[in-house]
């Protein structure tokens, strides 16, 4: 199974960006991952809802069918570490190809994509600056793999 990490925004944030890249090299070892970063151009006239219509059809553009799409959202279900991981690891028991995580634009995700949406996971009910977001996930998605495992990254 292939993990896809897909955002909505700028890539760009060097105060985050090392420990990201450090939990994404320690993940390969599970999975193999991939990130993508896809931004649309707006103007200060541009209305939120059209912004967020025209990033959907970005993303959807992306994905295909046969994608698992978990959605990012603090109106989603919350699950612990322990939860999560049994969550991936039956993705990976139904031979799910590519199990993608979407973090969706500064204004939210049309509801075009919550519909795709396989499921909607919320890691809080706080809204997280973006870039906390990705580093957060691709943690706790290495936390999920050392779970499996049984290996000694997760103490509960």
């Amino acid at each position: 199974m292939k993990i896809v990490l897909l955002s909505v925004g700028k890539s760009n944030d060097k105060l985050y960006s090392d420990a990201i890249e450090e939990f994404n090299k320690r993940i390969q070892k599970y999975y193999s991952t991939e990130w993508h970063f896809l931004q649309i151009k707006n103007t200060t006239k541009t209305k939120d809802a059209a912004i967020k219509k025209a990033e959907a059809l970005l993303v959807l553009s992306f994905i295909s069918k046969n994608d698992y799409i978990i959605l990012l959202d603090e109106r989603g279900k919350m699950l612990n570490s322990i939860q999560l991981a049994e969550y991936v690891q039956q993705r990976a028991n139904e031979s799910v190809k590519r199990l993608v995580f979407l973090i969706g634009g500064a204004y939210g995700v049309d509801h075009i994509l919550q519909q795709r949406a396989n499921f909607i996971w919320s890691l809080s009910a706080l809204v997280f600056p973006h870039q906390l977001v990705r580093l957060i996930l691709i943690e706790q998605l290495y936390r999920a793999c050392t779970i499996q495992r049984n290996e000694n990254y997760h103490h509960a």
